[in-house]
């Protein structure tokens, strides 16, 4: 392996869904970080996993070139190389890991394997006003929504997670229901800005710091299909009013609990993560409770809180500093443990 040195300069590649990304990372701030979407999946109304891992293949060189040449470095100053292992689509994580690895013996570089999830929690401590330790995490994604307890970069513990559905899959859901399009999460944000919520659905009461979503789109669906019996045109009528309402469901059930994690471990550093963390009702709501209680609350840039590659670098910062290298035989995993 080439030479250590300080400071730490990594390049990171997330792959795991529908995002190709690459970061550089010195000593802890993000230089560059390349994002490339992937469109193709909108007329499928979701992720396609084939035409992902197609994508990544096609997105991946000309991303890392950007971020390289972004950050004003090249491949040999590097110190270490980082990916996303765990968790996401296997074909898409495969195509980060091989490149990555790839990348890693030819440079002589030591390698890092990054957990996605984990990732997304230590995406607060990018930038200046950064949580101090221990802090609660809510983490929401597509895929994700869990409370984690972080006592340090490298020491974190899952305190609550979803039984079924994740906050962002009951975004999209809810939004499919009402007859938007593919990505639907953000739409819901966007029309639910000009409304108001003035209808109530179903809560589901689950105990502990768990959280389901199944039974709320139950009930959105059950209260569609009778309002729009009586009148055919009532979600056109009613949109910005419906979305409103379902998003505000959804923030209730997040802020509710999460209100309770503060409670039972008397943390009042509090941060939330992940791609639904970019939702405007969401951010709001944190802000309010936060004051409400006397919270220190903090939110990711918005570059930060959907998949980049920003955030498997400053995780791969700190397993750096503690010498937590991967070998080349590590396999990528569609789900893994914390």
């Amino acid at each position: 392996m080439g030479t250590l040195t300080s400071p730490a300069t990594i390049l990171a590649i997330e792959s795991s869904c529908d995002e190709t990304s690459a970061a550089v990372c010195r000593n802890g701030d993000i230089l560059s970080n390349i994002i490339a979407t992937q469109a193709v999946h909108q007329q499928y109304g979701g992720v396609v996993p084939e035409l992902a891992s197609r994508a990544h293949m096609q997105n991946i060189v000309p991303v890392v070139q950007q971020a390289v040449q972004a950050a004003q470095c090249d491949l040999q100053s590097v110190d270490a190389i980082a990916y996303t292992q765990a968790p996401g689509l296997i074909g898409a994580l495969l195509v980060g890991s091989g490149f990555a690895k790839s990348l890693a013996l030819a440079l002589d570089k030591p390698l890092i394997a990054v957990h996605h999830m984990q990732a997304h929690v230590l995406a607060n401590l990018i930038g200046d006003r950064r949580p101090a330790f221990p802090f609660l995490c809510l983490t929401v994604s597509g895929g994700h929504t869990q409370i984690v307890r972080c006592d340090s970069p490298l020491q974190m513990t899952v305190i609550g997670e979803t039984l079924d559905d994740a906050a962002g899959e009951a975004f999209d859901k809810s939004a499919k229901l009402i007859g938007l399009p593919y990505p639907g999460g953000p739409l819901i944000d966007k029309y639910a800005q000009q409304g108001q919520s003035v209808y109530k659905f179903a809560e589901p009461q689950i105990q502990g710091l768990d959280f389901s979503f199944s039974g709320l789109k139950t009930s959105i669906l059950y209260f569609l299909q009778k309002a729009q019996k009586d009148n055919p045109d009532f979600v056109q009528q009613e949109l910005a009013n419906i979305c409103a309402s379902v998003q505000q469901s959804i923030i209730q059930i997040l802020i509710k609990k999460l209100m309770k994690a503060a409670k039972e471990t008397g943390i009042k550093e509090i941060c939330v993560a992940g791609g639904v963390s970019a939702n405007s009702g969401l951010r709001k709501a944190l802000q309010a409770t936060g004051e409400r209680f006397h919270w220190n609350t903090y939110m990711p840039a918005f570059e930060y809180c959907t998949d980049n590659a920003g955030m498997i670098a400053i995780a791969a910062y700190y397993k750096f500093l503690d010498r937590q290298f991967s070998s080349l035989d590590a396999s990528p995993s569609a789900r893994a443990s914390w």
